[in-house]
């Protein structure tokens, strides 16, 4: 286990920003606004030669009746008890705040290890002033500028030495390069606002590590949430919801719902997340043609079945199944957060899903295979010729990714595409994984 540094303070003082500047990467989103993070984010990071596990926090607020501050605040709390050092970050340009001897307070109750950090402070010049009224909290206090960058090398150096010593960790030795079956499994979680993305993690969990809300837009980082069942690891990255453009007026969701986006691509496989009781809405399938159209895999997870009669059920069965038409290899599973039906089919899904592209055929076997398929059905006539195959070869993995060598690639039709492209499912029992055919010219082509 790595230790744990925790970033904390009151709303708007720069946490993010430190965060991400620690990290070396744009790992937390970043606005002026305040309360843009709620749930804790955390990534691995090394701080002058040590690796941790940096945790950034929502901001905290005390005596709020608001239910995302309390959620907030019990998030932050729980950072706290994880953490081995805490970095107190509060705002020089503001000056002391009452929160932030609120917030001090309850860091000495903890016992455990602090620094303060006095941002917003962009030079040497300035130290001093903004720095004063501080000391008051009666922690170590460093002043730096998370925008400008001003000692963050001795914030980092700072926070490594108040670190527990490493002989107190286990050695960390160079080991042999993992395979790519055994990594941490990378799930992210898709789908429109309040489909229930937090809900399933939590209930997998069986812990309420994401903030819940019937409030659109509780969400707004990717917050990577890692676990262990039977002895695999697994990384569900929960995202925004994804809503329609004309309705997205928020600077904060645009980006979020780039950066949900994004994340879906980047996953080991995509879990889009539906509302049952708000049917198939244009935006699912929207998401649904994404997914297909970037060959991503994914699962789809209708979620809420329990508020469902059995007639409902049926329907949007039967609109999923001609939303699929484009994709029937998806996997689609109905299941409930709140009562915990469906949910073990979650990661077996997942599972069978990274195996299917992870496989590697070689050439011999799939033009053997392929030769079969081939001769029951050959291509069909284009202007008074058809397409001749010479050979194929599997390019990549992650999906597979299969390459036909033709006299003319302008011959095949779509429909023989799909034909191809089932003919390989049906072959070597690719029945989840989304799979990329190309046709590339072998031979100049003959009219």
């Amino acid at each position: 286990m790595l230790p744990v540094v925790a970033i904390v303070g009151r709303p708007n003082v720069g946490k993010s920003t430190l965060f991400n500047r620690l990290a070396r990467k744009r790992r937390a989103i970043t606005h002026d606004l305040p309360g843009v993070t709620r749930d804790r984010i955390q990534t691995e990071a090394t701080l002058d030669g040590r690796r941790v596990l940096l945790i950034d926090t929502g901001g905290m607020e005390f005596d709020s009746d608001e239910g995302f501050d309390r959620e907030v605040l019990a998030q932050a709390r729980l950072a706290i008890e994880a953490a081995h050092v805490l970095a107190l970050v509060v705002d020089g340009r503001e000056g002391l705040n009452p929160l932030d001897e609120q917030v001090g307070a309850l860091l000495r109750g903890s016992g455990k290890t602090v620094l303060l950090v006095v941002n917003k402070v962009d030079g040497p010049e300035m130290e001093d002033i903004l720095s004063a009224e501080f000391h008051s909290l009666g922690f170590p206090l460093l002043a730096v500028s998370g925008e400008h960058g001003f000692n963050l090398n001795r914030m980092r150096e700072e926070l490594a030495g108040l670190l527990p010593e490493e002989s107190d960790e286990p050695e960390i030795t160079s080991a042999p390069e993992v395979k790519e079956e055994d990594k941490p499994l990378r799930l992210a979680m898709l789908g429109r606002p309040n489909a229930g993305k937090s809900s399933i993690v939590n209930a997998l969990l069986g812990e309420e590590r994401l903030i819940v809300s019937e409030v659109a837009g509780t969400t707004r980082d990717a917050v990577d949430v890692t676990f262990e069942r039977k002895g695999r690891r697994y990384v569900f990255v929960d995202t925004a919801g994804v809503r329609k453009r004309s309705r997205v007026d928020d600077g904060v969701e645009k980006f979020s719902v780039q950066r949900a986006l994004a994340s879906a691509k980047k996953s080991d496989a995509a879990i889009l997340v539906i509302d049952a009781a708000g049917g198939l809405g244009t935006q699912d399938k929207k998401l649904i043609a994404f997914l297909d159209s970037e060959k991503t895999p994914f699962l789809i997870a209708i979620n809420k079945i329990d508020l469902l009669t059995p007639k409902d059920l049926a329907s949007l069965k039967k609109d999923l199944s001609f939303e699929l038409r484009i994709c029937p290899h998806v996997p689609t599973l109905y299941l409930s957060a709140l009562s915990g039906r469906g949910l073990g089919k979650i990661l077996k899904t997942a599972e069978e899903m990274r195996r299917e592209c992870l496989v590697r055929i070689g050439t011999g076997e799939l033009n053997r295979a392929m030769r079969t398929v081939l001769d029951k059905h050959q291509a069909p006539l284009v202007k008074r010729r058809r397409a001749k195959f010479y050979y194929l070869t599997q390019s990549e993995d992650t999906p597979p990714t299969f390459v036909f060598f033709v006299n003319n690639p302008d011959k095949v039709k779509p429909s023989y595409v799909k034909y191809l492209e089932n003919g390989l499912r049906k072959l070597f029992n690719l029945r989840t994984a989304p799979l990329k055919l190309y046709f590339r010219s072998s031979h100049a082509p003959k009219e």
